[in-house]
Order: structure tokens, then C-alpha cells, then sequence
């Protein structure tokens, strides 16, 4: 069997489709897998992602390589996944998912206390931007872009005092820096699926050889919870634009879902979380979700 893999080219990338190449081999050691490099249009500008298009950037051109037929399956980090993708294209597995949190890089000498001055803050995200205001509204964030290492070079030789990245990025690319700081869910939660990798496949191949080896690879756990977060952005009609932010954790058949919604400016913040079985989902979810639409969260986000 041979599986044509595409990806982007940045580091991160490219480690997570090692980690997916390494899998396949566990469940096929024969299975030749092929590389298929892509840049996508997110990664040929340093505009801010929400101005030219939002995380579909990331994600349209390695589809089309699925479409097209250059590629049989997609590596992504799943929270640069749309919550809603077309009916073409099936998330067919996720790997067993990382640290989900975010981690505050500051310089020298600064403390997670220094948050309550007016320092400068890089990040790209109206997530991390709504819920950093949320805990001071003085705090002056400005945008960055880049992969990880770039970005850290930009805050080290300018005129920032801190950058926000997730935890599971530095933790794939075993990068340690000398401050740094993990939020906690109640500080910072993080985004639908962050931290999970899913493999990308086109949905008649479900069934096909390479879709029969994708279950065998896929960690169950990390698919329920990711496929029950991405469902919350969805059903909020959230886009990249939107501080929705989305966490559930399953234990056994057990699930503890968190969601936090907010306005641009962080003035306005509404949580909810639930607790329900795997076996009672379907209706749990709908109920949660009604009550989210039912208390303004799609009002919130608009803001």
C-alpha cells in the first residue's frame, strides 16, 4: 500500500506528519508512505488570518491535493480546521492529542503578574486577544504571525514583552523557554481541538484500504472530544473571527465539556460547562447547545 500525505512545509507541520507516518507503520510496516510538502495561502502572508480569510487558509489547498488527486490524506493541526468542512472531506482520525493549553513566553524579568500593567502582547488570535483583555482591559496586544520559532525570534528582538503560542506546539518541537507560563482553563481556555492532530481523508475513501488503516490509528478519545468541541464552534456559527473557546475531556465514558464565548474586547465573558455519559451525548449535547444559543453566546460573539 502507498498513502501520499500532504502537508505544509513549517516545522511543527512536518513533525506531526512524521508522528502520523510512524503510526501507520505500527498498524503496516510495509505501507510506503509518500510526502506530499505544500504551502498553503496562510503561510504566504503575514496578514492577520481573520482579514484575508480565516483558518480555511491552512486547510484549502491540501484539500484540493485530496480532491485533485496529488493526495491521498491531510495532516493538520485540528484546530486550524474549519468546524464545518465540506461534505467532500471527512476527518477519518486524530492522533492521541497533546497538551490542549496555551502557554504566555514572556522576557526576562517578567512575571505572570506583570498581566495587571500595561505591557505588550503578541497574538494573533481574537480567542486569546477577548479572554487576555477579560483580565485587563489596558493590556496593549498586538498581532503576530509566523510558525513558532519565528515568532519567538520577533519578541526576542523587538520592543514585546510576551507572545502567546499553545503548549503543544513547544512541546512537539521540544522548544523550553527560560519564562514561561501555562494558563490555566479558568485563565485561558483553549480553542476547539487544540493540541489534536486529524488526518484528512476524502469521504468515499472511508471504507477504501487507506481508510480501514486510519481507524486502526485513530485514538477514540481525542476523536469524541474534538468531534463534540468543533460541534459546539459550529452550532454557534463561529468562525475565525469568534472567542469561542472549547474543551471537553473524557474519562472512561464519562465527558466534562467546558465552553467559554466572548465579545472582541473581553467586556463581555459567558461560560457554561456539563458533565454527561457518551451513552446520553446526542441529547446531552443538544441540550447544552440550546442553552448556550437560549443565554446569547451567538450575540456575544458577534459583538
Amino acid at each position: 500500500m502507498k498513502i501520499r500525505i500532504a502537508t505544509r512545509r513549517s516545522p511543527l507541520a512536518m513533525l506531526q506528519t512524521n508522528e502520523v507516518i510512524e503510526r501507520i507503520k505500527l498498524f503496516n510496516p510495509e505501507c510506503i508512505c509518500e510526502v506530499v510538502q505544500m504551502e498553503s495561502e496562510g503561510d504566504l502572508t503575514d496578514a492577520p488570518l481573520h482579514t484575508i480569510g480565516g483558518k480555511g487558509l491552512f486547510v484549502s489547498k491540501l484539500e484540493a491535493a485530496i480532491a485533485n488527486n496529488v493526495a491521498d490524506i491531510a495532516v493538520h493541526s485540528l484546530k486550524d480546521v474549519p468546524a464545518v468542512i465540506g461534505s467532500q472531506f471527512s476527518i477519518a482520525a486524530t492522533l492521541p492529542r497533546e497538551d490542549e493549553g496555551d502557554v504566555l513566553i514572556l522576557k526576562e524579568s517578567l512575571t505572570i503578574d506583570d498581566l495587571a500593567k500595561n505591557i505588550k502582547i503578541a497574538t494573533s488570535g481574537p480567542r486569546r486577544k477577548s479572554q487576555l483583555l477579560a483580565m485587563n482591559s489596558k493590556l496593549n496586544i498586538v498581532p503576530i504571525r509566523g510558525n513558532i520559532q519565528t515568532r519567538i525570534e520577533k519578541m526576542n528582538n523587538s520592543n514585546l514583552d510576551g507572545l502567546i503560542v499553545a503548549k503543544a506546539a513547544l512541546n512537539r518541537l521540544n522548544i523550553l523557554h527560560p519564562n514561561m507560563y501555562t494558563f490555566s482553563e479558568d485563565q485561558m481556555l483553549p480553542a476547539a481541538a487544540q493540541g489534536a492532530i486529524g488526518i484528512e481523508i476524502n469521504s468515499i475513501d472511508l471504507e477504501s484500504d487507506i481508510g480501514k488503516l486510519l481507524k486502526l490509528l485513530n485514538d477514540e478519545s481525542t476523536y469524541q472530544a474534538t468531534e463534540i468541541e468543533r460541534r459546539v464552534v459550529a452550532s454557534l456559527e463561529g468562525n475565525c473571527l469568534s472567542p469561542i473557546s472549547a474543551l471537553c475531556k473524557i474519562k472512561s465514558q464519562d465527558a466534562q465539556l467546558k465552553v467559554r464565548v466572548s465579545n472582541q474586547n473581553g467586556s463581555e465573558v459567558y461560560n457554561e460547562e456539563v458533565k454527561f455519559n457518551l451513552d446520553n451525548k446526542i441529547d446531552a449535547l443538544e441540550s447544552f447547545i440550546e442553552t448556550l444559543i437560549k443565554n446569547g453566546a451567538k450575540e456575544i460573539i458577534q459583538q
